[in-house]
């Protein structure tokens, strides 16, 4: 495979047709130079999607990420026969697979890219690639590996060095990290998400491959994938929603109603939690003094009617930095907390107050709204609810909310051009049959 200029590969990773053909022809008006019909895509539609994509542009190389893992001939075959110039087969696959895909790319005029995907060692892979007559290897982060935080920048600059064939890139690229991607040395880049999910995916395309030519990061507030540190950034730029679809529709606690009067409003924080009786607020008062900035403190008061929480409370954890607070059970004064404006989520509103007689605990499993609650579990909460976020998991889900926000950006852009979301997503195709 001879280039003489690194790539452009836009990734369709889409599960309509439809939707796919329009973004290929933005991403090809902003720069891109190969389409890829992603393996959700061919899933989902088939080898016409390749047919559709090689008709609607003659003049670009067509990729079928088949990631291909057996019978590399014949599967190479009715892919390049159906329009494509490049299949990907898996790294993992034996070389067999690989020398026979090869051959069956030569016959019916398809170059093979090995794909790296999870292979232990990768450059020894693309020299045994080169040796079979690969055209060219990708190293590849797979999305889930992307949700842990994992990039592909370790390795990339000693494997586009050492391999002696070209290396693309996969995973979670965008306009700052194509730049990195490219003066590491890898010669086709493959953009998804960054592209696709962009409401302006021509605008897109030209400032990653502006990025690509003057090797010159050009800065996005999306599509990046967070680290630790930025778990309660990700987590303050999502809705309770998108995280409620990132958990496959698991997290909501039930219930419970927000008072803040800014509609806006964004808590997020590790749990605090406190286990209370009815109208006893001693430990949930306490709770704030073992709290820091940022967490919230989750009161499962039994669901009772008498409040164990008011204005003064709330003076205290807003003066702490305490994110916000969470009660099954009561809470009142309540037109003092929304002129304070420290969010506070209660299941009832109650006048009457208890006495702080102590009972309770402070660090312990608690359940609120229904959700199992442990210290530490992210609470994250705004005007549509509350969410609970396992604290081992916290990392993978706030990237995964980023990912459903940035798809729903593209879709309301769709939408917002004249189409419906019933038209957008097919949603008799999709309709789950039997």
């Amino acid at each position: 495979m001879k280039l003489d200029r690194p790539v452009l590969q836009v990734a369709l990773d889409f599960e309509n047709l439809s939707r796919a053909l329009q973004a290929a022809k933005e991403a090809i008006e902003g720069g891109a130079d190969w389409v890829e019909a992603g393996t959700p895509l061919v899933k989902s539609e088939g080898l016409d999607a390749v047919r559709e994509l090689k008709r609607a542009f003659p003049n670009h190389r067509i990729v079928a990420d088949l990631k291909v893992m057996d019978t590399g001939a014949f599967e190479v075959e009715i892919a390049a026969k159906a329009g494509a110039d490049i299949v990907t087969v898996l790294g993992a696959a034996d070389d067999d697979t690989i020398a026979d895909a090869v051959r069956g790319g030569e016959k019916y005029g398809a170059e093979i890219v090995v794909d790296l995907l999870n292979v232990a060692d990768p450059l020894a892979k693309a020299k045994r690639a080169a040796e079979l007559g690969a055209g060219a290897v990708c190293w590849h982060v797979g999305i889930d590996m992307q949700m842990a935080g994992k990039t592909p920048f370790e390795e990339l600059e000693g494997l586009a060095r050492a391999s002696p064939i070209p290396v693309a890139v996969a995973g979670g690229l965008n306009s700052e990290t194509v730049a990195q991607a490219t003066r590491a040395g890898a010669q086709i880049l493959i953009v998804g998400g960054a592209i696709t999910k962009s409401p302006d995916v021509t605008e897109a395309t030209r400032r990653i491959r502006q990025a690509m030519t003057t090797q010159t990061e050009m800065a996005t507030e999306l599509f990046h994938r967070v680290s630790e540190a930025d778990i309660r950034r990700a987590f303050l730029k999502v809705s309770t929603p998108n995280i409620s679809d990132a958990l496959q529709r698991k997290g909501a606690v039930h219930g419970l109603l927000p008072h803040h009067k800014d509609p806006s409003f964004r808590m997020a924080g590790p749990a605090i939690t406190v286990v209370t009786r009815d109208g006893d607020w001693a430990k949930p008062v306490e709770a704030i003094d073992r709290a820091g900035p940022g967490d919230v403190i989750v009161v499962d008061a039994g669901s009772g009617t008498t409040a164990v929480w008011g204005e003064l409370a709330s003076w205290s954890a807003h003066t702490r930095k305490v994110s916000g607070v969470v009660i099954d059970g009561a809470a009142r004064d309540i037109d003092a907390i929304l002129e304070i404006g420290f969010p506070v989520f209660s299941r009832f509103i109650s006048p009457n107050a208890g006495e702080p007689k102590g009972h309770g605990e402070i660090g312990v499993e608690v359940t609120v709204g229904g959700q199992r609650v442990r210290p530490g579990d992210w609470i994250v909460g705004d005007l549509s609810g509350l969410v609970v976020v396992p604290r081992e998991r916290a990392k993978e889900i706030a990237n995964r909310s980023l990912d459903v926000l940035e798809h729903e950006n593209r879709v309301r852009e769709e939408i917002q051009r004249g189409s419906t979301l019933g038209q957008v997503q097919k949603l008799e195709r999709w309709e789950r049959v039997g």
